[in-house]
């Protein structure tokens, strides 16, 4: 069973992070880290993918920023998990649509484990809850190697989710957990990133093929 090294990064805003994704790509391209998982927290921002560039797609009221990742446009901010990948996928699991379904089960089975039903939904790659998507996933690669990843919004401010056309979905589509009355897991916990975080840790094995290390705190200065 491979290794994978679990980082926590805190609070990290989204180019800083975009930036360090591209190095540790190559790092481990050349073997000189082993696969990753990066756990973040951006403050907000509107990433805009290529799709949403050709298409012409203008944002407004919203910080925004290019990125070299698959899909339209994106939020990321306060209350959602960001999971980033950097892991090398052998030769058996290189396929993007197989990728992406590994991701997507993986965050359905972690909300499963904390009593919440969700599902694939044929318009859009995600994960979804009562109608509406939870999870988003976008990735880019290079000789095999992963970069971006997932986010899961589970305590988000106000409607700034929810106000957002994102994906070429209309407004409201988008939204959190908390949103849809999801605030504590079937034990009575509270569903926060933390929560949903050691649900995804221990259905690592099980989805990804990949035993997850004990997570590490990335400190301020090694990641900027």
């Amino acid at each position: 069973m491979t290794g994978l090294r679990v980082l926590k990064a805190g609070i990290v805003e989204y180019h800083i992070m975009a930036e360090k994704m591209k190095e540790m790509q190559q790092q481990r391209i050349r073997d000189e880290i082993p696969d990753t998982i990066i756990f973040v927290e951006h403050p907000e921002v509107v990433t805009i993918g290529p799709k949403a560039v050709r298409d012409g797609v203008i944002v407004e009221g919203y910080n925004t920023s290019l990125t070299d990742r698959g899909g339209g446009i994106t939020w990321h901010g306060p209350g959602q998990l960001v999971v980033y990948p950097i892991i090398k996928w052998k030769i058996e699991e290189q396929s993007v649509r197989k990728i992406i379904a590994k991701l997507e089960d993986w965050s359905i089975i972690a909300l499963a484990d904390c009593g919440i039903q969700a599902y694939k939904d044929p318009s859009m790659q995600g994960a979804w809850v009562d109608g509406h998507k939870i999870c988003s996933i976008g990735l880019s690669f290079l000789h095999w190697v992963s970069r971006h990843g997932m986010s899961i919004n589970i305590i988000t401010p106000g409607t700034r989710v929810e106000d957002l056309e994102g994906c070429g979905m209309g407004q409201g589509i988008h939204t959190s957990l908390s949103k849809l009355g999801y605030k504590k897991d079937k034990n009575g916990n509270e569903i926060n990133l933390c929560r949903i975080q050691d649900a995804l840790l221990a259905n690592c094995e099980k989805i990804l093929g990949r035993k997850a290390d004990l997570p590490i705190k990335w400190k301020d200065e090694v990641i900027i």
